[in-house]
């Protein structure tokens, strides 16, 4: 099968965790990363989901799954030990549109999740379609080993750019954002040379552009070589 990557924006949108042990702890730990209200229905939880419940961090029913509970949600987990159950959620996600990831079931999935390597704000998924999630797992700590933290703050550099050149027309500002992209902005960010990374971005931009200009210091891990403390 092959699968439609996507990226999904889920602040503020109800999402639903079926299952209560370490699994689910997992899958309603990334949703409340994202900012969605999450539901979590299972008769007994981990020590974790019973203080996120007890804060109101998430809603909790205390029993098991019944029909009608992933009504109104955009999208949902199954993390439970029934496979009778499992079933009877897959055909109420279906009826309901509701995307669903059955845990260790692709068969009865509309979305599967990737593993993750994370340089925020760049996110790095990997994904074997569901053919091997331990593979997809082995080679995201590779990534995780040869990625380093200067792709994340090439991106909040890039971001911060593009907010401060809102009002190019679009092929220029293209011009300048592919030039970066191809230099050796990301080296000099390794090498935690910020004069070269000033240097490169007054070259592209045009005008004297700065991380300083960009608001960009210490606090977002620019540090100029030598001033490590």
């Amino acid at each position: 099968m092959q699968y439609y990557p996507a990226y999904l924006e889920l602040r503020g949108h109800p999402c639903v965790v079926i299952g209560g042990g370490e699994i689910a702890e997992r899958k309603v730990a990334t949703l409340i990363e994202a900012g969605a209200r999450v539901t979590v229905v299972s008769p007994r939880l981990t020590p974790g989901l019973t203080a996120l419940a007890e804060t109101h961090e998430v809603m909790h029913h205390a029993r098991v799954y019944r029909r009608g509970d992933l009504a109104g949600a955009w999208l949902a987990y199954a993390a439970t030990d029934d496979d009778t159950v499992h079933a009877a959620i897959a055909a109420e996600a279906a009826e309901a549109r509701v995307f669903l990831n059955v845990v260790d079931r692709p068969r009865l999935c509309s979305f599967i999740v990737p593993a993750i390597v994370r340089r925020d704000p760049v996110a790095i998924a990997v994904s074997t379609g569901g053919a091997s999630p331990a593979l997809a797992k082995r080679l995201a700590r590779e990534l995780d080993e040869t990625v380093g933290a200067e792709w994340g703050r090439a991106a909040q550099v890039l971001g911060k750019l593009r907010a401060r050149l809102a009002d190019v027309d679009l092929p220029t500002r293209a011009r300048i954002f592919a030039a970066l992209a191809d230099t050796p902005l990301v080296s000099a960010l390794r090498a935690g040379d910020t004069a070269r990374v000033d240097a490169l971005l007054t070259e592209h931009v045009g005008t004297p552009t700065t991380l300083a200009d960009l608001e960009m210091d210490r606090a977002n891990g620019f540090v100029r070589r030598g001033d490590a403390r």
